[in-house]
């Protein structure tokens, strides 16, 4: 089935000429749809018999609200959205002094394995198409009522294993006929596609990438992140320079931080090694808990001299702020939660 949410203007504009609609037409449903709309019903300036047509040849299928968590320390809102197969994906609203940031899902599930992650566990179970991306952002804005400014692809799954749905997600959330958010708003994350990488670098899209490195060297990243068998941490340093070459966007890296598995002084060291001569900026991330998993968290003592280290050495490093962690808010949590009560 076809969504129009999915389609760039141009390609609303051949869709609304088959039904032998004037030109102008397709803008105002774009608009419409690009605003939040649930049903053709509120297009109101649009003939009712368009309107039925449309209804009955594109539906909208807007997501619906499972569970909205909202954290009493921080103001992050959690939602767990159900889509129109029944698949459930989450989006998570946090507020920062420059903005809102909407960090949304890009697959039902995920096929990385990443062994801190709950994301992983159930496997993928389908890609997300542009539109539920979209409605993701856009919804988000529309129950909350506050503005999104800046997105994340940080969510359920692997943004980079949906590459075509993804770019075109992109496209039209960055339509000055849509919502209109500025490419330099927008991090997207991988955990290591390097062709994709590659893929990615050609378009020279003024994002930033985040690269999940998690580990200094092959050893561990082996243990906790399986697509390094697959492309190990050279191959994949080597691509984030090509990336840098091509579009001169200095590369956010992510790392986990693991008790007693990734955050000893000698992996800082060993990693500011490897990342000589690469414009880079290091996320460290406290790790949050999963159930199922049995990696903990790293002392903050740790973590802070982690940072030290890498600072000291030319790399700009910092500790991510932790938002909603009453609330499930680390990717895969709620979804997992929700999945276990329902079986």
């Amino acid at each position: 089935m076809k969504h129009l949410k999915s389609m760039t203007l141009p390609e609303m504009q051949s869709i609304l000429k088959e039904l032998n609609q004037p030109a102008f037409r397709a803008k105002q449903v774009y608009t419409w749809l690009h605003k939040g709309v649930r049903s053709y019903e509120e297009m109101t300036n649009l003939p009712k018999n368009l309107r039925d047509v449309l209804a009955e040849k594109f539906p909208i299928c807007p997501p619906e609200v499972v569970r909205k968590q909202e954290s009493a320390r921080d103001g992050t809102i959690k939602y767990l959205w159900r889509l129109s197969d029944g698949n459930c994906v989450e989006t998570v609203l946090m507020r920062y002094h420059y903005g809102n940031t909407v960090c949304i899902s890009t697959e039902v599930g995920c096929a990385m394995g990443c062994a801190f992650c709950a994301s992983t566990l159930g496997g993928l179970v389908r890609r997300l198409e542009p539109y539920e991306m979209v409605d993701q952002v856009l919804f988000t804005q529309v129950d909350s009522g506050q503005p999104i400014s800046h997105i994340v692809l940080m969510g359920i799954g692997e943004p980079l294993d949906n590459f075509d749905n993804v770019m075109r997600f992109l496209e039209l959330i960055n339509s000055p006929d849509g919502m209109n958010i500025s490419m330099r708003h927008i991090s997207l994350s991988t955990c290591g596609l390097v062709p994709k990488i590659d893929e990615l670098a050609k378009r020279k899209l003024q994002l930033t990438l985040s690269v999940s490195l998690h580990a200094p060297s092959d050893q561990i990243r082996n243990t906790i992140m399986p697509v390094n068998k697959a492309y190990p941490s050279e191959e994949l340093l080597e691509a984030c320079r090509r990336y840098y070459a091509a579009t001169n966007r200095r590369i956010s890296f992510e790392y986990a931080m693991i008790d007693g598995v990734n955050d000893t002084e000698e992996a800082a060291r060993l990693l500011l090694k490897r990342l000589k001569g690469l414009p880079a900026h290091m996320n460290l991330i406290p790790l949050n808990h999963v159930e199922e998993s049995p990696l903990k968290p790293s002392p903050r003592k740790a973590v802070l001299r982690f940072q030290q280290i890498l600072e000291e050495g030319g790399v700009p490093a910092t500790v991510r702020r932790t938002l909603g962690g009453d609330i499930d808010a680390s990717c895969g949590q709620l979804r997992r939660k929700y999945t276990k009560e329902s079986d």
